[in-house]
């Protein structure tokens, strides 16, 4: 070959080179890391080009830094970054309006919840006591509390303390005297029960239902307080690296407080909304229409079919192994629901329904069975489903309803479940790769204020089956553990499929919003336990940082 064919070559290859070197415009330009995009090649990368909120690019780092110019370049320094962890399950308003409550979450015993009721006393804005976080469960003596200690510390102000899981409170002789709950005249509650002592007189614990005979009575705190606790609440959310959340049941109002508060650009998290169940929310919801907006989803509405497992208020096939011949609460009325049912589907809507125990899941299974009748795409929803009969992992299938699961719920429950379910039936109780292997998919959540709002300890309760502290060694029921990937992506791109928006949410793809967890190893990586120790870098939401570590 020729010198001036080399000398031509070599110019033209600088030509093009010229040509195409940081020729294309990006607003930032995320590099010096690892990608994992949980597309449908589970391709990996190293830099990100983002821009208008969207993913531009993923690739190596020389292809992406050479290609594009952009105004913001952040060095992961050879972190990991991953979609946006997103929250399937969980009460924001309620997580957020508790920040302004007493705090009850580990408590060690009934004295102990007390003495911090009485620690909160200078923070109630009204002539009212509210706590919440108690756990029976966690104490040495595991029954249920009285009002007995209440009525003598708290003589004439009404006060409140909510179980952990929201489905029980132990209330003063003031609350019930307010309430009209007195001896001998105990009001009748469809769903609930209002406990007595062997005097006929009420013990203060109300489950279920009953709670809402002293919910409506509570003052609700002023505008800029709650506005406060929320803002408190996102910003510790993206703290902890999440990016989007299901709020599981909310009225009108206060979607609609949500939906102004993202217009003004306050709230910045992405939301998916589920309506309440009643019959003005849904009418509300079908006159209005769903909303499908860039951070906010209102599709869907949230009903209850039964209690919690850990004030026995689940519904159960069989009786309660440590209280014979208790079955737990049927919370709806079954001919409502089926009518509401039909509305939803008539109206292409969502339905989404809180079942714990195997009568409520067969129930909402039949039910949805009913109006579904086999393959489709309706997304319809089984919240929870802690135990499901064999049968009914089947007709989940069957009928593609997607299990909402919290894999902090097992870790969380493990320690006294099998007393209320027995040897056998427990096997039965968070079965989640079963479920998964049903349809593919789970959407994984938490229930916070329920559990912690941590995904860390979200993922490693999924893949490990152990709670915070590795217990127990080898993994509660290990057979049900999921695999590291099948729990990233249940807290991401199958949380997008719950919430339909697995076009723009969900994985690393060019065309979908820009939204990234940046975390200093890799979660796929490491030892599960180690997860826990991994710290949360940044959070981006639509190509806007909304938290960074250093900052």
């Amino acid at each position: 070959m020729t010198r001036s064919i080399i000398f031509g070559i070599g110019w033209s290859l600088l030509m093009v080179s010229g040509c195409t070197y940081k020729s294309e415009v990006a607003d930032m330009i995320i590099h010096n890391g690892k990608i994992i995009t949980l597309d449908f090649e589970n391709s990996k990368g190293q830099a990100i080009a983002v821009k208008n909120g969207m993913i531009l690019e993923v690739g190596p780092n020389r292809a992406i830094l050479n290609k594009y110019q952009a105004e913001e370049y952040v060095d992961l320094k050879g972190g990991v970054v991953m979609p946006g962890l997103m929250d399937a399950h969980a009460h924001l308003v309620g997580y957020a309006d508790g920040l302004l409550e007493a705090n009850l979450v580990g408590s060690s015993s009934w004295e102990e919840a007390i003495s911090r009721m009485e620690s909160h006393q200078e923070e109630w804005p009204f002539d009212w006591g509210i706590g919440r976080g108690w756990d029976q469960n966690d104490w040495s003596l595991q029954s249920f509390p009285t009002r007995r200690e209440l009525d003598s510390i708290f003589p004439s102000i009404p006060v409140a303390m909510e179980r952990i899981d929201g489905h029980a409170m132990v209330v003063n002789a003031t609350a019930l005297q307010l309430a009209g709950i007195v001896s001998g005249e105990l009001p009748q509650v469809e769903g609930g029960e209002i406990l007595v002592d062997d005097d006929g007189e009420p013990t203060g614990v109300l489950i279920d239902n009953a709670c809402e005979l002293i919910k409506r009575l509570i003052p609700t705190r002023s505008n800029s307080e709650r506005l406060d606790a929320l803002v408190q609440a996102q910003d510790q959310l993206f703290q902890v690296g999440l990016v989007g959340v299901t709020d599981a049941g909310l009225p009108p109002a206060e979607i609609e407080r949500l939906d102004s508060l993202q217009r003004e650009g306050i709230l910045k998290l992405r939301l998916n909304v589920l309506v309440s169940a009643s019959d003005s929310n849904i009418s509300w919801l079908v006159d209005g229409g769903r909303i499908m907006s860039e951070r906010l989803v209102v599709n869907g509405v949230k009903f209850y079919m039964d209690g919690a497992l850990g004030s026995r208020g689940a519904m159960l096939r069989e009786p309660y192994s440590d209280r014979p011949e208790w079955h737990g609460l049927l919370t709806q009325d079954i001919e409502q629901y089926r009518s509401q049912l039909s509305v939803l589907y008539e109206n292409n809507l969502q339905a989404a329904t809180h079942c714990i125990g195997d009568s409520a899941v067969r129930l909402v299974v039949q039910e949805y069975a009913d109006l579904l009748n086999g393959t489709n795409d309706r997304r319809w929803r089984i919240e929870h489903a802690q135990v499901v009969s064999t049968e009914d992992v089947a007709d989940i299938g069957l009928n593609n309803l997607i299990p909402s699961i919290q894999t902090t719920h097992a870790t969380s429950d493990m320690y006294w479940a099998g007393e209320r379910l027995g040897r056998n039936r427990i096997r039965r109780a968070y079965a989640y790769q079963e479920l998964l292997n049903a349809i593919g998919m789970v959407a994984i959540g938490t229930d916070f204020p329920v559990e912690d709002i941590d995904p860390r300890k979200t993922f490693v309760s999924g893949v490990a089956r152990v709670d915070a502290v590795g217990y127990p060694a080898g993994g509660f029921q290990p057979e049900n553990a999921l695999s590291p990937e099948q729990t990233l992506r249940g807290m991401t791109q199958w949380v997008s499929l719950a919430q339909f928006q697995e076009t723009q949410l969900g994985t690393i793809e060019p065309g979908k919003w820009a939204d990234f967890t940046w975390v200093d190893r890799d979660w796929l990586s490491v030892d599960p336990m180690q997860v826990l120790t991994t710290e949360v870098m940044g959070t981006c939401i639509g190509g806007e940082w909304v938290y960074l570590k250093d900052e």
